[in-house]
């Protein structure tokens, strides 16, 4: 996997991303840090990127499972420390999924698979932040 970024030195802080894909990813600072906030900061982008993995995970999960699955959703909130690094201390994960026939068993395993076994993003953030994860179910 590769990523080159890229300053925009006219924009104040703000970065361009192309990923190995091909695919852009904008990011800006904050007005007090230099930025115009015209993207995520960085940091945003860590935080997404980890919920896109894991709720990638939990529908691949339940689709290789076949259980119908309709929609999921999962929103994310954190904690940073306070002084340099501003690492990621606590991660709370809330998951909504969707389906006609989903169970809290099976729900509650693809979260947990997600978390233990295939979420990189994750597994590597637990290793400074506490993650909690919860779930709900909705037709």
């Amino acid at each position: 996997m590769q990523c080159t970024i890229n300053w925009l030195p006219a924009s104040g802080m703000a970065f361009a991303a192309e990923t190995g894909s091909g695919h852009l990813l904008m990011m800006d600072g904050a007005a007090d840090g230099g930025g115009r906030n015209l993207a995520p900061r960085p940091m945003e982008t860590v935080l997404a990127g980890t919920g896109g993995c894991t709720a990638y995970d939990v529908v691949l999960i339940l689709q290789r499972g076949r259980h119908q699955i309709s929609a999921c959703q999962v929103a994310l909130t954190s904690e940073r420390a306070t002084t340099d690094p501003k690492v990621f201390t606590k991660i709370h994960m809330h998951f909504v999924v969707s389906g006609p026939a989903l169970t809290d068993a099976v729900v509650e395993r693809a979260v947990r698979l997600s978390h233990e076994k295939f979420c990189s993003a994750s597994i590597m953030l637990a290793k400074t932040a506490a993650i909690t994860t919860s779930f709900e179910i909705k037709p």
